[in-house]
């Protein structure tokens, strides 16, 4: 019962936080509707009567009548000697209907700063964006986009806007955010320009870091997404962009400020590796230039072997292909773990994050699972985000993501051939089949891998001595599993989802090797 009035209240403190949000941000908005830019809106104060209460505009005040007193008061006569004149009391002077400056009915206008009023609609319209308010929004943005609010109105709101955003992508990176996944998320929830805009804005934000303060691991990442600085000076920036997007100037506003709004939202996420300007090139991995070196020969033999797989016509070679690539990483990885016990190398379990997009989400989080399990590495999927986390030792992760990425290409390509599917009625139901499809196809696959991993795993302590290589690779398989609990101390099993079309079934299994499957499958999430 506590816990649900605690729940009960802190749900109305927040609605109280959003509906104060929105009644500062539509009072900005109203503000924002005032004349020249740096001038704060006049005040209309209502007439009041000679008693100073207010009455109704356009209505004439009343004279009380000659012989009216108010209750309890009797008349006094007023003290002997001359009247004094009218007019304003001492050391005033008189401001009648036609003074410079004021107006009757209004409190002269006051003198602001534009940067001051261009900083509190930028807030005012992150905040109508969080509560959401619409109209208001649409005032903010139409006043921020104005021409003629002043000299310089422009362009100092721009800088606002982009400084604004920029600080929303570094505060990203702080809550765990890397390139490839904050460009991913914008475009999930805000559209196709704003993850362009951020791109930039990812481009631009690190040219304030050395390339040796930049961690290794996100060269890819930047290159992959295109983030390049591609304009000449920062305040021409928001003009150039609209102009590449075939945007007039109001959606362009109203992009930039819905792209903040969006970043910092974002939640926060288990920082996998150094911000910029903390991190420190060729401080990755064990340090072992030649193991480095032998692991990048032989993810070149697997990407050749997965490119072959990937792009033949015969299922029977495509499926030999793959076990060949998945030997070659398996051999691979137990070589590694006992040059790195012979040596004396402390290298440590790591994460790193994979997308795993729409549809079939579950499907493809199961078919890494099974992928990172077969090469002694755990993927957990964080089924809100659209990625999941795959834990294990830097020589294993690059082939884990290799050959998940080429099975995903190939059992989407398989599903494609198969084609949609009806029902006896006509309707259709090719996602129940395509569901059905992708569950067993990575079902079959990681019975697969797993049996190619025990073989050579067999192979390799027939031929070692003296058993020392079981308790290495225990050893190592209980390190990534303590780093996967440390990380995600509170995990649950979630299935893949309904597989309830026999046809899907039977062809996924086909597509994987026409084997006997099992029960449906779970996935950690």
């Amino acid at each position: 019962m506590g816990k649900a009035n605690r729940q009960r209240r802190l749900r109305k403190e927040r609605e109280r936080d959003r509906m104060r949000s929105s009644r500062d941000a539509a009072q900005t908005a109203r503000s924002a509707a005032d004349g020249p830019a740096g001038q704060a809106p006049a005040v209309h104060r209502p007439p009041t009567d000679p008693q100073g209460a207010h009455r109704p505009a356009g209505q004439r005040p009343t004279e009380p009548p000659a012989n009216h007193h108010p209750a309890g008061h009797r008349p006094t006569e007023p003290p002997a000697g001359p009247r004094p004149a009218a007019g304003p009391p001492a050391g005033q002077h008189a401001t009648g209907p036609h003074s410079a400056g004021q107006r009757s009915g209004t409190e002269p206008p006051t003198t602001r700063p534009a940067a001051e009023r261009i900083s509190e609609l930028v807030s005012a319209a992150l905040r109508a964006v969080e509560c959401p308010d619409e109209a208001t929004f649409s005032l903010l943005v139409a006043a921020l986009a104005g021409q003629d609010r002043g000299p310089g109105w422009r362009g100092t709101a721009d800088r606002a806007m982009l400084t604004t955003a920029q600080a929303a992508v570094s505060a990203a990176w702080r809550r765990g955010w890397q390139p490839a996944e904050l460009v991913r998320q914008v475009s999930r929830t805000c559209g196709a320009a704003e993850a362009r805009m951020v791109t930039d804005l990812i481009a631009a934000e690190l040219r304030g870091y050395a390339a040796a303060t930049i961690d290794e691991g996100w060269d890819a990442q930047l290159a992959a997404a295109g983030a390049q600085v591609w304009w000449e000076h920062d305040d021409e920036y928001l003009r150039r962009w609209a102009t590449r997007e075939r945007l007039d100037r109001f959606a362009a506003v109203a992009c930039v400020l819905q792209l903040s709004a969006a970043l910092a939202t974002m939640p926060h996420l288990a920082r996998l590796c150094p911000i910029p300007g903390a991190a420190r090139r060729g401080s990755l991995g064990t340090g072992n230039s030649d193991g480095r070196a032998v692991g990048e020969r032989m993810l070149g033999r697997v990407r050749a072997l997965l490119a072959k797989a990937e792009s033949t016509e015969f299922p029977e070679e495509a499926e030999a292909l793959s076990a060949r690539a998945q030997e070659l990483m398996a051999r691979y990885s137990i070589d590694y773990a006992v040059l790195a016990a012979g040596s004396g190398d402390t290298d440590q379990p790591v994460a790193r994050r994979l997308l795993i997009d729409n549809p079939y989400e579950a499907p493809k989080a199961f078919l890494l699972d099974v992928v990172a399990r077969a090469n002694r590495c755990r993927a957990v999927w964080s089924r809100g985000l659209g990625m999941s986390t795959v834990f294990g030792f830097p020589s294993d992760l690059d082939g884990v993501a290799l050959l998940f990425t080429s099975l995903l290409i190939q059992a989407t390509a398989a599903m494609a051939r198969a084609g949609s599917r009806r029902d006896a009625y006509g309707r259709s139901r090719t996602r129940s089949f395509r569901q059905s499809f992708m569950t067993a196809y990575a079902d079959r696959i990681g019975e697969r891998l797993a049996e190619t991993a025990d073989a050579v795993a067999r192979q390799a302590v027939a031929e070692s001595s003296g058993g020392a290589l079981l308790p290495v690779l225990a050893a190592r398989e209980e390190a990534v599993d303590t780093a996967r609990d440390a990380m995600f101390p509170k995990l649950r099993n979630r299935p893949v989802g309904p597989v309830n079309d026999r046809e899907g079934w039977l062809s996924g299994r086909a597509a994987a090797d026409l084997a006997a499957l099992h029960g449906r499958a779970e996935v950690a999430s």
